[in-house]
């Protein structure tokens, strides 16, 4: 059974991927930034549902700018899954833009792009930043820099936090779990760190059942005051608070 219902969602996911790249080539260019918003968050959305996964929202993430979305980071499935909750502009490794398919659709999705070895292109990653910000966007970003075991936090870089301190706009904090719904236990099926193979947690993700993606959201907040390190300290015990009071 469970290679059955892995090739009933791989196909459908397939599919549906084909018709995002479609919409994307072919005419996302010429909707309003509004529009494009509402496409990805149902696009999103709809893709959870095939790969059986429910979307549980508690709290209400600012759907208008400016404003940086901060939140932990498990698996692969993590930007989709916040997009399901609100379409937001994600900061990403540039390794993406260039994957078959998925750069195509990450990109079209408005992501920005950066070489994490570079110095400069942080620099200019963090400008554009500023200048989206400005331009009251939502932008998102997994201040971890990498996927953890969904357990605890790794430390929060804060470089990407400096953006928000910049443009005077405030951040938001969202935790991201992952739970089976017939225990209430968190479920380590779409866990992507350490030696994991993105193939495996695909397998253990699209054949579990009754998966469930939590998203809990706090309060935005400003710096008043705080540095950037400071501030993103503060940010991942709030993060852990979050995900700890589920």
């Amino acid at each position: 059974m469970r290679v059955v219902r892995l090739g009933y969602r791989l196909s459908r996911a397939f599919l549906h991927t084909l018709s995002g790249f479609w919409l994307i080539r072919s005419r996302f260019h010429r909707l309003s930034a509004d529009a494009q918003g509402q496409h990805v968050n149902i696009w999103a959305r709809k893709m959870l549902a095939i790969s059986g996964i429910e979307l549980v929202l508690k709290g209400e993430p600012l759907a208008t700018g400016p404003v940086l979305l901060v939140a932990n980071h498990i698996s692969w499935l993590d930007i989709l899954v916040m997009h399901s909750a609100v379409y937001c502009r994600f900061i990403s490794k540039s390794e993406v833009k260039r994957w078959p398919l998925v750069g195509t659709l990450a990109t079209g999705a408005g992501t920005l792009f950066i070489e994490r070895e570079s110095r400069r292109d942080a620099h200019r990653v963090l400008h554009h930043m500023v200048a989206h910000l400005h331009d009251g966007q939502v932008l998102a970003v997994f201040p971890e820099g990498t996927t953890s075991d969904g357990l605890s936090l790794l430390p929060f870089h804060a470089n990407l936090i400096q953006a928000a301190i910049t443009a005077n706009v405030p951040v938001q904090a969202l935790a991201l779990r992952f739970v089976d719904r017939r225990t209430g236990e968190v479920s380590h099926a779409p866990r992507f760190v350490g030696d994991d193979t993105l193939l495996a947690s695909m397998w253990r993700t699209l054949t579990a059942r009754e998966l469930t993606a939590e998203v809990t959201v706090g309060a935005p907040e400003l710096a008043r005051g705080r540095d950037r390190r400071a501030w993103a300290g503060d940010l991942q015990r709030e993060v852990q608070r979050l995900r700890d009071s589920d």
